[in-house]
């Protein structure tokens, strides 16, 4: 994601993810550590219903914009947790 403050243009990055059951937690760029339950959004349930252990395969898509699950052929976007906004 892509955020202006006075004129500078930062980009935020994913650096790192972790888990809780089922709280992801994903540290960014800038310091911010992102939480979120899998069950609090419609939009997370895939992996919300994936086992724990293709949970942990995941990596950091090129310049730090996602993170990606091979084994599961989907992602999240570092944009859509800042948003945080339900898809339904």
């Amino acid at each position: 994601m892509i955020t202006s403050t006075n004129n500078v243009t930062l980009q935020v990055q994913a650096k790192s993810v972790r888990f809780e059951g089922d709280i992801i937690h994903v540290l960014l760029s800038d310091g911010r550590d992102i939480s979120v339950s899998l069950h609090q959004f419609d939009w997370l349930k895939w992996l919300a219903n994936a086992p724990q252990e293709k949970r942990e395969k995941w990596s950091i898509e090129p310049n730090g914009y996602a993170i990606y699950w091979d084994d599961l052929d989907d992602g999240i976007e570092v944009e859509h947790l800042l948003s945080m906004q339900p898809l339904n």
